[in-house]
């Protein structure tokens, strides 16, 4: 329960104190796992102390153990090695101090840390982080790349060297940092963030030179392969170590088989890029001169073509036709004149020789009536009825004396 203080009624330090190590017995004893970054056996003590740390966090708690219960593992166990240890925390009351009473401790064998691994990649990968469709692709020429790797070691030399002979302008951001160890997870872990927040950083390299089962630890913790899942910058890979490749491997962009191979294909030869250029100028001259031919050929035959060779001989020839057919057209219009001529001439004779102006000419005259009727026979007529009578000169007028009837 909840204890009621206040500033006008505190409670004394050693009643904290006594109230924190009741709340830390009630737990009872638990087992934890982790591992051992101190070890002291001090000759003729009956108590041996060590100091259990996380690898993946800067957290650690001391141990306490009878030295028959550590002597049942001494063949096995010693600084670095991953325990598994039965304990029951205890508060030390007059140093405000929280450690462990180990009752037994177990040795994290080879075989069962490979099985935890298999789960740990089982379970990353259905969470998607070892997908193919999440890898960046690396950028061509890489202008700054930054390099997590242990000290003075060979995996750093292997990449700076390898990348500076193939590309002399490559500029690199080491970082160094333990590869191996309790405070290595941690220490990489920053590295990589630090190396993903600066903006000119193309490629993080994450190298070491192979080693143990239990070497390659680090670089399968499960906060390292979240930590690089998040980078916005590739990550390669290059821990050189082929037979189990840690989850690092999984998780990265790029995965090298070791760091020599991770400085090849980070960065390009530039023997062979000035090798590739000159075979693609060579091949650019090339097309263009077989273009050029084919064009001059295509031109050559264009030029030899009539058409082009004489340009007036089809205006010529046009102009015979129609010249020929102007001719053509003119006779027949010709003809059809002249037939059309003596077609009217013909017409005009017949027309003349029934028009009644020709008869009149012959001494007929035409009878009309003041109306202009014609007068066709004697009856129509009556006696002293006036008519005009037209012949051939002119016309005058007459009257009817008598009556027929």
């Amino acid at each position: 329960m909840a204890v009621n203080t206040s500033a006008d009624a505190p409670l004394p330090v050693g009643q904290v104190s006594r109230l924190i190590g009741g709340w830390i017995d009630r737990l009872g004893a638990v087992w934890v796992e982790g591992q051992i970054t101190q070890l002291s056996r001090r000759p003729g003590a009956g108590v041996v102390f060590l100091t259990l740390r996380d690898p993946s966090h800067e957290i650690s708690v001391a141990v306490t153990c009878y030295r028959q219960v550590f002597d049942a593992v001494a063949d096995v166990v010693r600084e670095g090695s991953r325990v598994v240890v039965h304990a029951k925390p205890e508060w030390y009351a007059p140093r405000g101090q929280l450690s462990l009473r180990a009752a037994e401790i177990r040795p994290v064998g080879v075989g069962e840390l490979l099985a935890r691994l298999e789960q740990l990649k089982k379970s990353l990968a259905a969470e998607g982080l070892f997908a193919d469709d999440r890898r960046k692709p690396l950028p061509f020429l890489p202008q700054l790349i930054g390099l997590v790797c242990g000290r003075a070691s060979a995996a750093e030399r292997d990449v700076l060297e390898n990348a500076r002979h193939r590309w002399p302008a490559v500029r690199f951001e080491v970082r160094n940092v333990p590869v191996q160890g309790v405070h290595a997870v941690s220490q990489v872990v920053q590295a990589v963030k630090e190396l993903d927040t600066i903006d000119d950083v193309d490629v993080i390299i994450v190298a070491r030179g192979g080693g143990s089962v239990e070497d390659l630890l680090p670089f399968s913790d499960e906060q390292l392969v979240r930590t690089v899942s998040s980078c916005r910058t590739p990550v390669v890979s290059a821990i050189g170590h082929e037979p189990d490749n840690p989850l690092l491997d999984y998780v990265a962009d790029l995965r090298a088989s070791t760091p020599t191979d991770a400085a090849k294909k980070v960065v390009p030869d530039v023997g062979e890029e000035y090798e590739r250029v000159r075979w693609l100028r060579d091949r650019a001259r090339r097309s263009v001169e077989a273009l050029l031919d084919r064009e001059e050929r295509g031109l050559a035959a264009a030029l030899a073509r009539p058409s082009i060779e004489d340009p007036h001989r089809m205006v010529d020839e046009r102009e015979e036709q129609i010249a020929a057919l102007t001719e053509r057209s003119r006779r027949t219009l010709g003809h059809l004149l002249d037939r059309a001529e003596s077609e009217l001439t013909h017409t005009h004779a017949r027309v003349v020789a029934l028009s009644p102006a020709a008869t009149l000419k012959r001494g007929y005259a035409v009878l009309q009536k003041p109306d202009g009727h014609v007068v066709r026979a004697p009856d129509e007529v009556a006696g002293g009825e006036e008519l005009r009578a037209r012949v051939a000169e002119g016309e005058f007028t007459v009257r009817v004396t008598e009556d027929e009837a």
